[in-house]
């Protein structure tokens, strides 16, 4: 995984949820929206995503490779990204046409003044979790937090929810490290991870850990959600709604056949070997289509209001954006 290797940046950084920058509300007031960041002629668009290329960006490549995006009459830029990637930044200011963010991001982004907007939720389950190692015989989230090492990036939402939840008191807390190298020398150490890296780096190493979601214990954030300019949206909404549907076929495609995108992505990110792609892109499906799932990336209005309560429930929000600002009729 790119955090065992340390090509790229670790993950955390990126997944920082409280790092937006405080001039981003003065960025989104003073951009003026046209049909393309940039300037970028009809049908040119440019997407940026949080990280370098892994499965959980399948969909667009699918759609690249597949010609889905071509077929809408989409010429899609890819931008892959990392850590420091201001991406809600380049969104709101017009240099990126869309991004991928995280749920929890477009709410603080909107709080802030950026009129950015949700189009479309890869992730269905927040795929954010803490492992621990089997041995431990730990059967719920809650014995995680009786006691040894818990490594965690403190600045984040859901660690704000499980710290409110169960408390630190009887942990040892320690800084995320981006990587499995302590998980897989002390039996006591446990650490937050995403279903999809460290767990599949663990057990590549020989250990056995058990995965609690985050999701399960009642933070259950849309994660990598597309976002754009409300402003394109109005001025160009058959284009947003042609990004949308390819990117939806796209997705559809990876999910049914995630071996020629991986191909793909497996050239641009050589940090990750075609059986780690493979079991990622296994380990994510659930998490991207459930029993409940009518339509790829879909959003309701009651999981955008929930998620708003909790983050002004945590403190890290003082008002929460109302949904019918932001939430859009995409598919209308």
């Amino acid at each position: 995984m790119p955090r065992m290797k340390m090509a790229p940046p670790p993950r955390l950084s990126r997944r920082t949820l409280l790092s937006l920058s405080l001039g981003l509300a003065a960025t989104a007031a003073g951009c003026k929206g046209s049909g393309g960041g940039g300037g970028a002629p009809a049908g040119k668009v440019k997407l940026t995503l949080n990280w370098v290329p892994e499965p959980e960006f399948g969909g667009f490549y699918a759609a690249r490779e597949g010609g889905a995006f071509k077929r809408a009459g989409l010429d899609v830029e890819i931008m892959p990204g990392g850590a420091g990637v201001p991406v809600m930044q380049m969104v709101a200011s017009g240099k990126s046409d869309f991004g991928v963010v995280n749920g929890d991001e477009v709410l603080i982004a909107r709080a802030r003044g950026a009129d950015v907007i949700p189009i479309f939720a890869t992730y269905q389950t927040f795929p954010q979790g803490i492992m621990v190692h089997a041995s431990r015989g730990a059967n719920t989230m809650a014995d995680v937090f009786r006691g040894g090492t818990l490594a965690i990036e403190p600045g984040t939402a859901y660690a704000a929810y499980l710290k409110k939840k169960y408390g630190f008191d009887k942990v040892k807390v320690v800084p995320y490290d981006g990587g499995v190298a302590r998980f897989l020398v002390d039996k006591e150490y446990a650490q937050q991870c995403f279903v999809t890296s460290e767990p599949l780096a663990a057990r590549k190493k020989g250990a056995e850990p058990k995965v609690f979601l985050v999701a399960d214990e009642g933070y259950n954030p849309y994660s990598q959600v597309v976002v754009t300019r409300k402003a394109l949206w109005q001025e160009n909404p058959e284009r947003v709604r042609a990004f949308v549907r390819a990117t939806r076929e796209g997705f559809r495609a990876y999910l049914d056949d995630p071996g020629p995108a991986n191909v793909v992505m497996g050239k641009l990110n050589t940090t990750m070997d075609a059986e780690t792609f493979a079991g990622a892109a296994a380990a994510q499906k659930p998490l991207i289509e459930d029993a409940q799932t009518t339509k790829l990336g879909m959003m309701t209005r009651e999981r955008w209001e929930t998620l708003g309560k909790q983050l002004k429930e945590l403190g890290i929000l003082d008002a929460v954006p109302p949904v019918e600002a932001f939430l859009v009729a995409i598919d209308a």
